[in-house]
Order: structure tokens, then sequence, then C-alpha cells
């Protein structure tokens, strides 16, 4: 739709400065910035997300625990997520943390260009104590596996997350002028 329409305004409003995608440039943009397109931090948030989800929840840390070692793993992932987060918080709360902006602040910082990455590694992590600990899983294999299932329930997303960039990238190209 927004290929035709632009096509249709560009066409009978020369000087609105609509960009049309079938001219020379707009096929030229198209093509020349595809991958661009698509690479951006939310495909990567959206696969770190998708990994770290797949190990949490099939590492049996939402189930209530029935055994000893599942009660151990619970134990010992609870003392991970509170180590996790002080060293987050030291990175980021105390005086002229590491992870704060030049003028001291939260947001933007590199923290906040980081906290989806930094959530996903929690995730992962906390699932990966616990099914190792609590017999969840028994080799790395099993790690794989429960990362790669994350990825497997992610797929249907990424058809929808292709669509989504190229439609608002192209929606940018036609209306306004960057790219």
């Amino acid at each position: 739709m927004l290929i035709f329409l632009s096509w249709i305004w560009s066409a009978a409003v020369p000087v609105s400065g609509v960009r049309s995608l079938l001219s020379e440039e707009g096929v030229r943009w198209f093509m020349g910035h595809y991958s661009d397109m698509l690479a951006t931090p939310v495909l990567v948030w959206l696969l770190l997300g998708a990994m770290g989800w797949g190990c949490f929840r099939n590492s049996g840390l939402l189930r209530k625990p029935q055994s000893y070692r599942e009660r151990r793993g619970l134990l010992l992932t609870a003392a991970f997520v509170i180590c996790y987060t002080g060293i987050v918080l030291v990175l980021t709360v105390m005086p002229h943390a590491v992870l704060l902006s030049a003028s001291g602040t939260l947001w933007p910082s590199p923290f906040s260009a980081s906290i989806v990455p930094v959530v996903a590694f929690g995730l992962l992590s906390a699932g990966i104590v616990y099914g190792t600990v609590a017999g969840t899983y028994a080799s790395l294999a099993d790690v794989y596996n429960s990362l790669l299932s994350g990825l497997h329930h992610f797929v249907p997303l990424l058809l929808f997350y292709v669509l989504a960039a190229q439609l608002y990238f192209s929606f940018i190209f036609v209306y306004f002028r960057m790219g």
C-alpha cells in the first residue's frame, strides 16, 4: 500500500517532497539498504531475549520445586540473582559508575543502551544455574537445546519483525528526506 501511495502521491503532487519507492532512487535505496534496515539493535534484542527466555523456561524455574535438588537449585539461583543484581547496581548506581553517561545520568548511557542484553543475560544465566543444579541440564548439549528452543519460539516473530522494519524504514524514506 505504501509503495502504491508513494507512487501516486509523488506523480500527482511532484512538489510535495514525497519520494516514490517505485522511482529509480526508491528502488536503488530499497535494494541498497535492505540489510541495513534489518540489522538494527531490535533484532539483536529479540534474538537475545528469545535465547534467554528459552533457557529460563526450559530450566524448570517456573515450576514449583519438588525435590531436594530443585530446592537447592532455587536457593543457588536466588543467590546468583542477588549477586548479579548487586554487580549491575554497583556498575550503575554508585557515584562515577562505569555504566553512567559522561554527565552521570542513566539515560542516555551505556547502561540504558544495554538494558535488554543485561536482562537477557540474567535470565539465561539464572536458567543455566538452576537447570544445572536441579538436574534439568545434564550436559552442555541440554543448555544448547534450551537456547535453540527459545529461538524456535521466536521464529514467528521474525517474519513480523522483517515486515515491520521494512515498512518503518520505507515510510521514513518516502515522507522524510532521510536515507
